[in-house]
């Protein structure tokens, strides 16, 4: 089917280091933009639109902008955490379609494990302000103690076990080892899983995301200059954003976003989930993927725990390849932003540039979800469905 494009993915690069002590985040940022545009075979000359979230430095892009000496005549700064950059994404095309630009770049670039920000830190403690503040902070609230409590929630509903939320972290490890940048490359079981330190209940150590440096960073690019270049056409042909709130405490708690973000981008795409052939999937924890498994479409809500046993998200092995560069449990989550790095392996595997151990054979349908804030509270999800030209 010659489906309608919305716009064409170009340069992809993710930076190489895990740690950067000595590297500052501005220069994070021009590096992956560099290798971004080397990857499409373009120039910071080409570039006239900007998209960035709250992880640039100083004045956002107009620092970025100046410090990488780029003329611009569109800038995007759409903040929805980890899920901005799938955003970015969408609204590139959107620009892109409006003439507002021709060549649009996204970075992500940080130093959380210099800074030593963990991914399951309290919250915004000094930022009183924020109107969850003062109903939330008192009682300590943690990132890793929400998951947790959704994790228990979804055992308490569906009867899923700790063996099989273990399941995603295997499959994780299994693709790092073939991945030199990851961050953890070594094979782990579901014992070992389970048998790492209790963090939260029921979440253990190894069912949490790395804490990185470094940063990743696309190019979009209007079809004549995609067309002009000697790369792989990358095309986006579905996008979906979906921002979800408490609503007054009547929510349910192990639904995210995702459910209204990928319908939005199947019925864009006109696919659905049985014709996806590779799935990037945001995985702060375990149950994060699982969830987003779940409300993409790819098992009935509930029925996650049997999905994903025995090693049904492993390349080559299971029922559906997911995170096949290790994902943000092994390999990397910089900025504790994960939504820039499922876009990356997502158009890897649509070129066929993916390692050949966990390369996906003819991956001409992948879709990239994250979840940016936090499933059990706030949250935003966006999904992007990319097809090989």
């Amino acid at each position: 089917m010659n489906r309608q494009a919305l716009g064409y993915v170009v340069g992809a690069y993710e930076h190489p280091l895990r740690a950067a002590p000595d590297t500052s985040v501005a220069q994070l940022h021009a590096e992956v933009a560099l290798g971004a545009l080397a990857d499409a075979g373009l120039t910071k000359d080409d570039v006239d639109g900007f998209f960035c979230g709250p992880d640039a430095p100083g004045t956002g892009p107009l620092s970025l902008a100046d410090y990488m000496n780029l003329n611009l005549r569109h800038v995007d700064t759409t903040n929805t955490s980890g899920s901005s950059y799938l955003i970015h994404v969408a609204h590139a095309c959107q620009a892109i379609a409006a003439g507002k630009c021709n060549v649009a770049l996204i970075t992500l670039a940080g130093r959380p494990r210099q800074e030593g920000k963990s991914k399951g830190a309290l919250k915004r403690a000094d930022n009183p302000n924020q109107p969850d503040f003062e109903w939330e902070h008192p009682f300590g609230i943690q990132i890793l103690g929400v998951y947790a409590m959704v994790a228990q929630r979804h055992r308490h509903l569906f009867g899923t076990t700790a063996e099989q939320m273990a399941w995603v972290k295997v499959a994780a490890s299994h693709h790092a080892q073939h991945n030199p940048n990851a961050m953890l490359r070594d094979v782990v079981t579901v014992e070992d899983v389970v048998n790492s330190p209790l963090v939260a209940d029921p979440l253990h150590r190894l069912d949490c995301c790395v804490v990185t440096d470094g940063g990743g960073a696309l190019v979009v690019a209007r079809e004549e200059i995609a067309r002009s270049l000697r790369r792989p056409l990358v095309k986006v042909i579905g996008c979906g954003e979906a921002p979800v709130g408490q609503n007054g405490g009547y929510m349910e708690i192990t639904n995210s976003g995702a459910q209204k973000s990928g319908a939005t981008a199947y019925e864009q795409a006109r696919v659905t989930a049985a014709d996806i052939r590779y799935a990037s999937i945001y995985d702060s924890f375990t149950i994060t993927e699982m969830i987003q498994i779940e409300d993409l479409g790819f098992c009935e809500k509930g029925k996650i725990g049997r999905f994903v046993d025995d090693g049904a998200l492993i390349s080559g092995q299971g029922r559906l390849a997911v995170n096949t560069d290790g994902g943000g449990l092994c390999n990397n989550h910089p900025v504790n932003r994960g939504g820039m790095t499922k876009a990356l392996e997502a158009v890897r595997q649509i070129r066929g540039e993916a390692h050949p151990a966990v390369q996906v054979p003819d991956c001409d349908l992948a879709i990239a979800n994250a979840i940016g804030g936090q499933l059990g509270v706030r949250h935003a999800s966006s999904t992007i469905i990319l097809e090989r030209g």
